[in-house]
């Protein structure tokens, strides 16, 4: 009888899904209405930065941790490996704005007025107040609410350019207090 003996070894390399941030690069309410995102990578378990892709909302994953044409609203910015193995990390973002223009003609589109993007924690409390041209306060709005609907006292108010303010907390995680004035379109 002969016998013999036999070694294996088996190595075993852990890896994980990443940790990143993800930062909206402009202040709320810029003017073009648009914005960037920029992912930052933390870590991952026997990793470096460029074994990870990004995608936000329903995107195509991406190498670019930049992410440009990012319209007002909550994001889900998405991160996983290149090669597929372990699961996705996800990291949701707001971004606040507000619809250049209101046309409440019961088209679904348009039909009421409120700032995007705000009504979600810091912001529940925040103010924000309608004002006509001369200054007259039409309607103070909750950031919750379903917005404005273009009229006063039950009446419809007539095509012209309206004045908000806004007292709020900007998302820059430093909780930052802000007051925003600006202007939108009543089309009838």
């Amino acid at each position: 009888i002969t016998s013999c003996d036999y070694v294996a070894n088996t190595s075993y390399v852990a890896v994980s899904a990443p940790v990143f941030t993800a930062e909206v690069v402009e202040s709320s309410f810029n003017p073009g209405g648009l914005y960037t995102v920029e992912v930052t990578y933390v870590s991952a378990f026997n990793s470096s930065p460029e074994d990870f892709e990004y995608a936000i909302d329903d995107g195509p994953f991406q190498s670019s941790t930049t992410f440009t044409g990012v319209p007002p609203g909550e994001h889900t910015v998405f991160g996983r490996r290149i090669s597929g193995e372990c699961s996705i990390s996800e990291v949701v973002i707001g971004i606040i704005d507000y619809p250049r223009f209101l046309t409440p003609n019961a088209d679904g589109f348009h039909d009421t007025w409120n700032i995007i993007g705000i009504g979600v924690a810091p912001n529940l409390n925040a103010k924000i107040y309608i004002f006509d041209r001369f200054g007259k306060l039409i309607k103070q709005l909750s950031p919750t609410s379903e917005g404005w609907d273009g009229t006063f006292n039950g009446q419809p108010l007539q095509s012209d350019d309206y004045w908000f303010r806004v007292n709020f907390t900007e998302p820059d995680g430093e909780f930052t207090q802000r007051e925003f004035v600006g202007h939108f379109t009543l089309k009838r």
